[in-house]
C-alpha cells in the first residue's frame, strides 16, 4: 500500500458527512473549504498539490500544482495529519444536498474518473490529477467540460454527488446515454464521447440540451440525480425579479412583497 489505510463513518442521509478516523501519523486530504470539525493533535497544512509525490521536488509540486489549476480548482489542498499518540477524527461535510460515495481505488484498478467538482477528500497518496478525454468534441460540446479529473492510487477516496446515486454496471459494448451533468464517475476503461441529439424540435424543445454523454462498458459508472448545476438553475428561476413582474404568488413571493413595502 502506498496510501495511508484510514477508517471512516457515514453520518445522515440527505445532508451528509464523513467523518475519517487516523491513527497517529496518518493524513487524509481535502479541498479547501470542505472541513466540518477536527479533534485535539490535528494538524491542518495547506500544500501544494495534492501530497501524493514529497519526493518529487518543486517542479514536481508546481507541475501536480498545476494539473488542479487546469480544472478550476485552487493551486493548494489540505492535509490533515494525526500528531498524536491516540486515534484521532476529523469530519468532512457534503457541500450541498445529496450522497457522499467512499471509493476504494485498488477494487477499481487504481484509478477512478469523476467531475471536477464531485471530490471531497482522499487518504493521503491518492494523487488527484487531470484526465484529458480523447476526443476534442468532448471538450467543447460536453457541458461539463473537456477536462475531468482523475482519482489514481490504492487508498479510499471519498466523492460527493447531488440527490440520489445509482451505480451501474455496464458489460462489454453496453451503451447506456446520460445527460452529461448527471455523470459522476466512472472506472478507467468504460468509454466516454459526446453524442449529438438527433432533430432539431428534440434539440430545442426537449429541455435536455444539445448534447448528451454516450458511456460504453465494461466497467462501473454512478451517476446522480441532482446536479449542483440543476439545482442552482431552478433556485435562480425562482427567485423574485428585480423590476419584473411579482403579481402571481409564492410564499417567497409573499415575503418579498412584505419586507419591499408592496
Amino acid at each position: 500500500m502506498n496510501n495511508h489505510e484510514i477508517d471512516y463513518k457515514l453520518h445522515g442521509d440527505d445532508m451528509q458527512f464523513v467523518e475519517v478516523e487516523l491513527d497517529p501519523e496518518e493524513t487524509v486530504i481535502a479541498e479547501a473549504g470542505g472541513l466540518m470539525m477536527m479533534e485535539d493533535d490535528i494538524r491542518m497544512e495547506t500544500i501544494f498539490g495534492d501530497g501524493s509525490n514529497p519526493s518529487g521536488g518543486i517542479m514536481g509540486k508546481l507541475f501536480s500544482a498545476g494539473k488542479r489549476l487546469i480544472t478550476g480548482e485552487s493551486l493548494f489542498m489540505t492535509a490533515f495529519t494525526n500528531e498524536g499518540r491516540e486515534k484521532r477524527h476529523v469530519a468532512f461535510a457534503a457541500p450541498y444536498p445529496g450522497k457522499i460515495v467512499p471509493m476504494d481505488l485498488s477494487m477499481h484498478d487504481g484509478k477512478i474518473i469523476c467531475q471536477k467538482d464531485a471530490f471531497l477528500a482522499a487518504a493521503k497518496g491518492v494523487s488527484v490529477g487531470v484526465e484529458f478525454q480523447r476526443k476534442i468534441g468532448t471538450g467543447f460540446f460536453g457541458g461539463e467540460g473537456f477536462i475531468m479529473q482523475k482519482l489514481e492510487g490504492d487508498g479510499l477516496a471519498f466523492v460527493h454527488a447531488g440527490g440520489t446515486i445509482q451505480k451501474r454496471e455496464l458489460a462489454p459494448g453496453e451503451t447506456l446515454r446520460v445527460d452529461t451533468g448527471c455523470l459522476v464517475a466512472m472506472t478507467g476503461e468504460v468509454d466516454y464521447n459526446i453524442e449529438f441529439v438527433k432533430g432539431v424540435k428534440t434539440a430545442l424543445f426537449g429541455g435536455e440540451g444539445l448534447f448528451f454523454a454516450t458511456l460504453r462498458g465494461p466497467g462501473s459508472i454512478w451517476v446522480q440525480s441532482l446536479p449542483f448545476s440543476r439545482l442552482a438553475s431552478r433556485v435562480f428561476a425562482a427567485m423574485p425579479q428585480v423590476g419584473g413582474s411579482r403579481d402571481e404568488g409564492s410564499m417567497a413571493k409573499g415575503i418579498f412583497n412584505l419586507f419591499d413595502g408592496d
